[in-house]
């Protein structure tokens, strides 16, 4: 059985001690490390070594960066044109680095070519390089910034091109973890409980898909049944529109069943009734879209609406505002259902089990619930604000 082809991008010169433990530690775990100085890369002699080390890099499953004091040699115009920019300067909110494609080096462009392809990457830190970096990013932009020293970076002239690809790698909208580390052992227990907690997470995940595909062979066995139900006890021309009916409008039911309706004889009306008309009936007023201030970290409002009541209390709609308008869209196919067969298949669905609900009854009127909930997260609020500003 086949490991992981693991590819381990860095300089090699000053880092070769830790390469060469990161070999033993990768090969001890059953997985395959492919690195460049022990000749793992198919160095074809029809390109050039650089060209061929991107080429390596699509073919693995795994990327593991360490990024110490020097910056490597830069990257060719051969090996430059394997990897797509326009693709790459999406998956981050710094892309300062890539603006002068001479100053990205071969390890940097194994990185990128990583990204491009979706390949995790794990990046590590020397402290001595993240500590100066941290200083880099107090004086970005001041006149002082050229004349600064970074004890951590071998040659001076490389530092804005170092620094600039960490901000690359910690400002990416996912894969953005970076890890700072001083010996080797430390990329070696870094790595170890990320894999271990991935490995966990694959197999909780696996677990609960197999749990759900099992309850959606089980539901389509009882929607069958329920169809066969259905047809044999309507002898109408409209069978097959009834038990198509049974299984668009489940949802619409649902929702109907969340409202609940004191009187159900709306529903059965003779005459069609508008969606306007049901929200009426249902005591409801108006619909409110969630305030982004509370979206992101309180338990009300992370679907989408409320829907309030002529008393003020409300409903939390467990679902975005465009599901309300596919709501109204079944209901006016509903309505084009006689009443008969209307009560059929709603007395069929509402004997079946429902699943999350979609709406949750809030009795509480509307304002004072929301202003105690921002009072009671106003220190979540403020944490967001600086987190956002930093």
């Amino acid at each position: 059985m086949a490991g992981l082809r693991v590819f381990v991008s860095s300089t090699c010169y000053d880092l070769s001690s830790i390469r060469a433990q990161l070999r033993l530690f990768i090969s001890s775990l059953g997985h395959d490390p492919v690195m460049s100085d022990f000749n793992d890369v198919l160095y074809d002699f029809r390109i050039h070594t650089h060209t061929a080390c991107i080429d390596e890099v699509a073919g693995c499953d795994v990327v593991v960066l360490i990024v110490g004091s020097r910056y490597g040699g830069a990257a060719i115009p051969h090996a430059l044109a394997k990897v797509d920019f326009d693709a790459v300067s999406k998956e981050s909110k710094s892309i300062e680095n890539l603006k002068s494609r001479d100053n990205i080096s071969v390890t940097q462009l194994e990185v990128l070519k990583a990204v491009e392809q979706g390949i995790p990457v794990f990046s590590f830190i020397e402290e001595r390089v993240w500590h100066d970096h941290a200083l880099y990013e107090k004086n970005k932009g001041k006149s002082i910034i050229d004349q600064i020293e970074f004890p951590s970076i071998q040659r001076k002239e490389t530092a804005l091109f170092i620094f600039e690809f960490i901000n690359f790698l910690r400002l990416r909208v996912r894969n953005n973890s970076v890890f700072t580390f001083s010996k080797t052992q430390d990329v070696e227990e870094t790595l170890r409980r990320q894999w271990s907690g991935l490995l966990q997470r694959l197999i909780n995940e696996q677990r609960r898909r197999s749990i759900e595909v099992a309850r959606i062979d089980n539901l389509s066995a009882q929607l069958a049944d329920l169809r066969a139900a259905v047809l044999t006890t309507i002898g109408s021309s409209d069978e097959r529109k009834i038990a198509q009916g049974v299984v668009r409008f489940r949802r619409l039911v649902d929702f109907l069943r969340g409202l609940k309706l004191e009187n159900w004889d709306i529903v059965f009306s003779s005459s069609p009734i508008t969606w306007q008309e049901l929200m009426g009936h249902a005591g409801i007023m108006d619909t409110i879209e969630v305030p982004e201030i509370i979206r992101p970290n309180t338990r009300l409002g992370r679907y989408g609406c409320f829907l309030i009541k002529n008393d003020r209390t409300f409903y939390d709609c467990r679902g975005p505002r465009e599901m309300l308008d596919d709501l109204q869209l079944d209901w006016h196919a509903f309505m084009d259902f006689p009443p008969d067969s209307r009560r059929v298949i709603v007395e069929a669905l509402r004997e079946m089990p429902s699943g999350m609900p979609l709406l949750r009854y809030i009795r509480e009127p509307f304002d004072l619930y929301i202003n105690r909930i921002l009072v009671e997260n106003e220190p979540s609020q403020e944490k967001m604000a600086s987190d956002t500003e930093s």
